[in-house]
């Protein structure tokens, strides 16, 4: 490694996994328009608050935009710095070569729930969409049936990823869309039915505790930039 690359600043990044595809997407061209390099934690909404909350060294978060306003109203965000980054809806998968169970309505979804052998979920109490799946349950009368047959991950994107792996016949998940999109091995049934689904808006802002928050700043403007919304649909992340 160079001098120049060694002494190459380090932008850190807490985020959300909903947004893990579309980073990664546009690392390599943020990292060279923001000349720095991109240190990038993904996970629960609920985690990534808590680290930050720990001290962990954060120049920029994504988060759900409810979520960082409430950080921006507590001093932690730097005022006026959120972009909204875009909406993201909560789906179902199975393993690629699997069958795809019908989802046009809250019956044939109860029916696909009680039919499955294992629902991949993601941390139901501290992310997004797996607080939404319990909600689901709860609403389709399935939640006590279904429980023992969860299998509950840190984020949806970890997930997807064990759902892939262990490639179980019968296997459901659900999570946010974009961590559906970015995971070989699993296939996007589609949304949850109208009246269950969630949509849930994504936003970018720039931590109080930036050691840089002009280099912060640009980075969250490449991410939310106009020029990029044909990508960030393609990752799953709707205007």
């Amino acid at each position: 490694m160079s001098a120049a690359a060694a002494q190459r600043p380090v932008l850190h990044l807490l985020s959300a996994g909903a947004a893990q595809g579309l980073v990664g997407r546009l690392q390599a061209e943020v990292e060279s328009a923001c000349e720095a390099s991109l240190a990038a934690r993904f996970g629960a909404v609920g985690a990534m608050q808590e680290l930050l909350l720990a001290g962990e060294p954060c120049d920029a978060m994504i988060l759900t935009d409810a979520l960082l306003r409430q950080l921006e109203a507590k001093g932690l965000m730097l005022a006026g710095s959120l972009r909204p980054l875009g909406r993201v809806f909560t789906g179902v998968a199975v393993c690629e070569g699997q069958a795809v169970p019908a989802l046009d309505d809250d019956r044939s979804l109860r029916a696909a729930l009680l039919a499955c052998e294992r629902l991949y979920v993601p941390d139901t109490v501290r992310s997004t969409a797996g607080q939404h799946v319990v909600r689901v349950l709860q609403t389709l009368g399935v939640h006590a049936e279904i429980s023992p047959r969860l299998s509950e991950h840190p984020n949806g994107a970890t997930a997807m990823r064990t759902m892939a792996a262990e490639a179980r016949p019968g296997a459901l998940g659900i999570t946010q869309l974009s961590e559906i999109i970015a995971t070989p091995g699993v296939a996007l049934v589609g949304r949850l039915p109208q009246g269950l689904e969630l949509s849930t808006l994504y936003s970018a802002a720039v931590s109080a505790g930036a050691r840089d928050t002009g280099r912060s700043r640009a980075f969250v403007a490449r991410l939310t930039a106009y020029e990029h919304a044909a990508l960030r649909r393609t990752c799953g992340i709707e205007e």
